[in-house]
């Protein structure tokens, strides 16, 4: 069966994993990879036996054997790579945020249109199983009406120190909220229309990264819900797991708790006490399994069927419009209202 030949640009944390997952699916051929470090190209290149690597992305574009180009460079650096992939004539898989301005946000759904080619913005946790059964169980009226959610998606202050070098050029709520306010619009069927915010520079300024330690955004949806949205990257290391997440949506006749914190499995060493994250992307007899494998696999079925991926650009798009209210509401003090799409592209939301 043919593959899809696959290019990957940015080979950071997350560059590597889909480095790693499309070069052992049997659908898929990572043909090059690209990076502004000659050391990351060449470490990629040496574990998954790829023939090409290159400095600059624009080269690896000019190849005429890719089909479909990774963007996985930091949440500020998504724009111009992607439109570069597009304008080239192939598909575009972008890591989340879909971009961090909704003017960006529209003009690659326009030259997407134009030039016909595919993007899937990578909301992975759509997925995760318990999250897609929230989204079966509300569809299907189990809850009632959604009148209100919560979701706290909070981490260790390795993340933003350590794990990343780039923690100040983003905030907490990019780097973390992006995800839960997708699967909110998923769930409630809802697009949100205003932003109330709060922050907090204390810990992480103080050790130079000008950036929030703590935001809390309350978000107001068409339907009439609104969701608590809390990031945050300062919990003490000694916290037991990297990420804390918990969710909930509560119905006119229901309600349901997401706590992601423990998945399933706790684990107690002579050295430390944890919860292993296991859903999202674990190996599994040799191949890497979990929502974030699928993700891409549908990316791929997307392309090779012809077919609207779960996750379009419009609902990249919205999360984006969402995150450029709340932090305008960070600098106003005020309630702001999240920016519609223009008409010329309107919002769809993904397929369940």
């Amino acid at each position: 069966m043919e593959r899809t030949r696959i290019g990957v640009i940015g080979l950071g944390t997350m560059g590597s994993v889909y480095v790693k997952i499309y070069s052992a699916h049997p659908l898929a051929e990572v043909v090059a990879v690209s990076s502004l470090r000659q050391d990351e190209v060449d470490k990629m290149r040496s574990l998954y036996g790829i023939l090409h690597g290159y400095a600059d992305y624009r080269q690896m574009l000019e190849r005429k054997d890719l089909d479909a180009v990774v963007v996985a460079t930091p949440d500020r650096h998504h724009f111009e790579p992607t439109r570069a992939v597009l304008e080239s004539g192939k598909h575009a898989l972008v890591e989340k945020p879909f971009t961090t301005s909704t003017t960006e946000a529209d003009e690659l759904i326009r030259i997407s249109q134009r030039v016909g080619k595919t993007i899937q913005v990578a909301f992975n946790h759509r997925w995760l199983s318990p999250y897609h059964q929230t989204k079966t169980a509300i569809e299907s009226g189990q809850i009632g009406a959604p009148l209100a959610g919560y979701a706290r998606k909070n981490d260790t202050i390795f993340v933003a120190t350590e794990h990343i070098t780039w923690a100040g050029e983003t905030t907490s709520a990019w780097f973390l909220s992006s995800h839960d306010i997708d699967l909110m619009r998923w769930w409630l069927a809802s697009e949100p229309v205003e932003a109330r915010a709060w922050g907090r520079k204390e810990v992480l300024a103080a050790k130079g990264i000008p950036t929030y330690d703590i935001i809390q955004a309350q978000v107001k949806f068409a339907s009439g819900a609104f969701v608590t949205f809390e990031s945050a990257w300062v919990y003490p290391n000694t916290f037991p797991a990297i990420v804390e997440s918990f969710m909930e949506v509560i119905g006119t006749a229901g309600h349901i708790h997401l706590d992601r914190k423990c998945e399933s499995m706790e684990l107690s060493t002579q050295e430390k006490f944890s919860y292993p994250k296991l859903f999202l992307n674990t190996e599994v007899f040799g191949r890497m399994r979990g929502a974030f494998p699928a993700c891409l696999e549908d990316f791929l079925f997307a392309i090779r069927e012809g077919t609207e991926p779960h996750v379009t650009a419009a609902d990249g798009r919205q999360v984006t419009a969402t995150l450029e209210a709340i932090h305008r509401s960070l600098e106003t003090g005020e309630t702001e209202k999240v920016l519609p799409p223009p008409p010329e592209i309107g919002a769809r939301y993904a397929r369940s």
